[in-house]
């Protein structure tokens, strides 16, 4: 496995956030894309909609399985990945770069503190395994 990214934040349903000033930059873990495998769909939510903590946002589909998409905080989605809905296997090669899936804006910010860091998020993905 990667090396969890410390900038960012972590569900336990392993999705990621990275907070960028007013933005939130959201997406799937390397632990997620692996255990899907390739990556053949992404359903993301709309420009506009308004996403609450836990929230059930979209799905990813791969050849193996397919998985609910959660919003990490509760915001109003400011912009998704338009590469994603001709090369979805952008996820597989660089889930937390150009895999990157939608940004939030008009954050919660004190929804934070229910998130995971990465060490926090490494344990859990071991219990797991």
């Amino acid at each position: 496995m990667n090396k969890t990214p410390t900038d960012r934040l972590y569900l336990e349903s392993h999705e990621w956030v990275r907070i960028e000033g007013d933005l939130a930059v959201v997406g799937i873990t390397d632990h997620a894309q692996d255990a899907l495998g390739d990556i053949t769909y992404v359903e993301l939510p709309e420009v506009g909609q308004r996403l609450t903590q836990g929230s059930e946002c979209g799905s990813i589909e791969s050849v193996k399985a397919a998985s609910d998409l959660f919003s990490p905080l509760s915001g109003t989605v400011g912009e998704i990945n338009p590469e994603l809905e001709d090369a979805p296997e952008i996820i597989n090669e660089d889930p937390y770069g150009k895999g990157w899936m939608f940004k939030l804006r008009d954050l919660d910010a004190g929804e934070t503190g229910a998130l995971l860091d990465a060490a926090a998020y490494e344990k859990l993905v071991e219990e797991e395994a």
